[in-house]
């Protein structure tokens, strides 16, 4: 099994993004968790996981909204969804999103 970490940073203001959902899925859609970032874009409870393929997906539209951003209906981004590979059984997995209302990237981080 592999640990998994996300964080996700905002962009647009230059501060971590508090309260984001986000949902973590297996390659075939079985939901395997759902939550929040905390107060530093974290989201702590995310389950270790077997090699494979995942997607996270984050609800980036409802918390720009949320921010008082003024967005575009429908917005540019409303869900962002990050496929990935875990193909190390031991290693560790951190998935960073920087997003703004109109672009993000991401990496695999340490």
């Amino acid at each position: 099994m592999s640990s998994l970490s996300t964080h996700v940073l905002d962009t647009t203001h230059g501060s971590p993004a508090t309260g984001i959902s986000l949902c973590l899925e297996t390659g075939s859609g079985t939901i395997l968790f759902t939550g929040e970032t905390n107060a530093d874009g974290r989201c702590p409870g995310l389950p270790a996981l077997p090699v494979g393929t995942y997607r996270l997906t984050f609800a980036v539209a409802a918390y720009f909204r949320e921010k008082g951003v003024e967005l575009p209906e429908p917005p540019f981004l409303d869900h962002v969804s990050i496929d990935f590979g875990i193909a190390d059984a031991g290693g560790h997995y951190h998935v960073p999103l920087l997003v703004s209302p109109f672009g993000y990237s991401t990496y695999r981080g340490s």
